[in-house]
């Protein structure tokens, strides 16, 4: 089992919103920053990795019912998407690093725990 505090940990991630959700588990990610590919291709219990930082990646990932999303390259959520994510529930996180080495890394760590 794979838990967000896992993911955290293990690539030195930045907790931005949805603290209280951290034991819940990653089933598996998803990267893009269309949001329309989202909808249509992102999992239930998945991590999105995005840029994107405006509100409607709360709603995206709300209506797709995703364990969390990583935003890369120090993106900073506003307020308005801040609160969205308390009022959702949904995990934000932030990592200064861009979408194909986090993507990397995260494949490795999904892969000892057979999720690749």
């Amino acid at each position: 089992m794979l838990t967000i505090k896992d993911i955290i940990n293990d690539l030195n991630l930045r907790l931005l919103a949805g603290a209280g959700n951290g034991d819940q588990q990653i089933r598996g990610a998803y990267a893009s920053d269309l949001l329309s590919d989202v909808m249509g291709r992102a999992r239930e219990g998945e991590l999105w990795i995005t840029l994107q930082t405006h509100k409607n990646i709360i709603a995206v990932a709300s209506l797709k019912e995703l364990a969390a999303i990583l935003i890369v390259n120090n993106g900073k959520p506003d307020e308005d998407t801040l609160a969205a994510a308390e009022a959702e529930g949904i995990v934000l996180l932030g990592t200064h690093e861009g979408s194909f080495g986090i993507c990397g890394k995260l494949y490795k760590i999904m892969e000892g725990h057979a999720l690749v």
